[in-house]
């Protein structure tokens, strides 16, 4: 049953013919009905006035079959039809209505109407022109005389589209077709000549739209589903071009071109699938390997090559190897500045490549040579104070700038304020930035930030044996030398410890007082003498080295 409520703007479309039904219940003597199909038309008839037009459908079925010379019957059902949106079916009863009473102007006026909405002109005007010669009611003849008017103006927009067409003028046939088709709502053809027209102005999704409609309007347009899917496929969307190229097949599975697009399609979107799969199971040199035969695939459509290297991109950088995602990052950015899942991933790259504070780095080392240049000249000219004024002024830029990583994630942020991974990604490269400027214990051992707990023990010996002070002799090298031994100790200590090493990779240094909540300070901030006696080379397991020094 169908509610009266969803209906109502549908009957108000078909408000002429409900005026027609009214006058109809003194026609069925004329038209010789019998007791059944009287009984099923009065029924349907209310059913219609009710909103329930399946139940009335079902009624106006059965007077048909009961009486098929009946006109009333196949006027009412074509009603029914079109307040459901069903213009197609309501066309042929309409037809019908007229061949048995060829007088019966409101069927004929509602089928001109159709005609038009499907761009047939001709054959709409020919029903306007019958009407105003049928001795018409006054409303009648207006409304005839209206739709005259349009159709006409309808047959010079089409003459002037298609010549703008012919010409090469897209833009122009555009505007044309724009105007018929607010009128010409279901012309299929004219559908299909603006998708054409959107197409050679590079609006490919514009066209889509359009033929879309024209599959629906057209019974068995298997073209339209062809050249949606090859639209798709050349937009980068592999799974939308694989359905609509098998609804193609489905009407035609020995059609040429769709069988042909349709092994392309298949094919480039089994790597696709594969290659995602892979990286959701970490395999990501796998996936890797699987988007370079994505690009080799299909190397003419740029958008494979985006969309691959945007993955490979991704595949590095899970895979830690920040070099390569770095570059491969690069290169997408190149091509697509504002790729939010490049940004993320080349962030996280730079944070594992330890580039957060590179930026800074390097400006301050331009920064320096700058300042430096024009210290002479400062000197010269001004007092003391005016030279650290010099200073600061070359100088204060690069304290001010942030890293790359940071960077990438606040551009990232700027698309996509709502990202959790952003956000995240860059409150943690914001931590490391700050800590980086203070004491970092992967540089002072030497290892990168994903550095086995082996390597780190196997660095820490290597310089603790470097920089062992009963090595140095002179006093002023002894000194440094215990300084530094007590830093490798100490990152020695941080970084072999899972816990320690967590919150300093958080961006908090747990043996600074200043990043502990009441902590107690830093256990590494004592004299050389507070490590006589101590072990560095012990690395809690059941070996012990003893090393002897001149």
């Amino acid at each position: 049953m169908v509610a009266p409520g969803s209906v109502t703007s549908r009957l108000g479309s078909v408000f002429p013919f409900l005026l027609v039904l009214v006058d109809l219940q003194y026609e069925g003597a004329e038209c010789g009905v019998n007791a059944d199909v009287e009984k099923h038309l009065e029924l349907g008839k209310k059913l219609l006035a009710a909103g329930q037009l399946a139940d009335a459908l079902s009624q106006f079925h059965a007077a048909v079959d009961g009486d098929p010379d009946n006109y009333i019957a196949y006027y009412r059902r074509a009603t029914v039809f079109l307040a459901m949106g069903k213009s197609k079916a309501a066309l042929p009863d309409l037809t019908k209505v007229i061949q048995l009473k060829m007088d019966f102007t409101a069927a004929r006026l509602q089928r001109g109407h159709l005609l038009l909405k499907q761009g047939k002109l001709d054959e709409a005007e020919d029903d306007f022109k019958k009407v105003l010669k049928s001795n018409p009611s006054e409303n009648e003849e207006k409304e005839a005389q209206s739709q005259l008017i349009k159709s006409d103006e309808m047959q010079r927009l089409r003459s002037q589209a298609l010549n703008a067409f012919g010409s090469g003028d897209y833009t122009a046939a555009i505007a044309f077709l724009d105007k018929i088709l607010e009128v010409c709502v279901w012309d299929a053809e004219l559908r299909e000549l603006r998708a054409e027209c959107f197409i050679k102005e590079g609006e490919p999704r514009k066209a889509i739209s359009d033929l879309k409609a024209a599959s629906k309007l057209k019974n068995d347009n298997t073209e339209a589903f062809y050249k949606i899917s090859t639209l798709y496929y050349q937009l980068g969307d592999h799974e939308l071009s694989l359905s609509e190229v098998r609804e193609c097949l489905k009407l035609d599975q020995d059609h040429k071109r769709c069988f042909a697009h349709y092994k392309q399609v298949k094919k480039l979107n089994k790597l696709i699938e594969s290659a995602e799969e892979l990286i959701r199971d970490g395999r990501y040199t796998d996936a890797t390997s699987k988007y370079e035969s994505v690009m080799k695939t299909e190397p003419s459509i740029a958008e494979y090559t985006v969309r691959s290297k945007e993955r490979i991109c991704h595949c590095f950088s899970k895979d830690e190897k920040p070099v390569e995602a770095i570059r491969v990052c690069s290169e997408v950015l190149q091509m697509e500045p504002d790729n939010v899942n490049a940004l993320k991933d080349r962030a996280e790259a730079y944070l594992i490549e330890e580039m957060y504070d590179e930026a800074v780095s390097l400006l301050h080392h331009q920064g320096t040579r700058s300042a430096l240049s024009l210290l002479v000249p400062c000197f010269v000219l001004v007092l003391v104070l005016r030279e650290i004024q010099c200073l600061l002024v070359f100088l204060w830029p690069w304290f001010l700038q942030p890293s790359l990583a940071i960077q990438d994630y606040e551009t990232a942020q700027e698309h996509n304020e709502n990202d959790q991974q952003i956000r995240e990604g860059l409150e943690k490269a914001q931590r490391l930035l700050k800590q980086s400027q203070k004491r970092d214990y992967y540089k002072i051992l030497g290892v990168k930030r994903n550095a086995k707990k082996q390597e780190i023990i196997k660095a820490y010996r290597k310089l603790a044996l470097q920089w062992h002070p009963d090595n140095f002799q002179n006093e002023e090298e002894k000194k440094k030398a215990e300084k530094k031994f007590i830093d490798i100790a100490a990152a020695k200590e941080v970084l072999s410890d899972p816990e320690m090493r967590k919150k300093f990779d958080d961006g908090e240094d747990p043996l600074d007082a200043e990043s502990q909540q009441g902590g107690g300070g830093n256990p590494f901030h004592r004299s050389w003498n507070s490590w006589q006696g101590f072990n560095p080379f012990s690395s809690g397991g059941p070996f012990r080295f003893k090393f002897h020094f001149n």
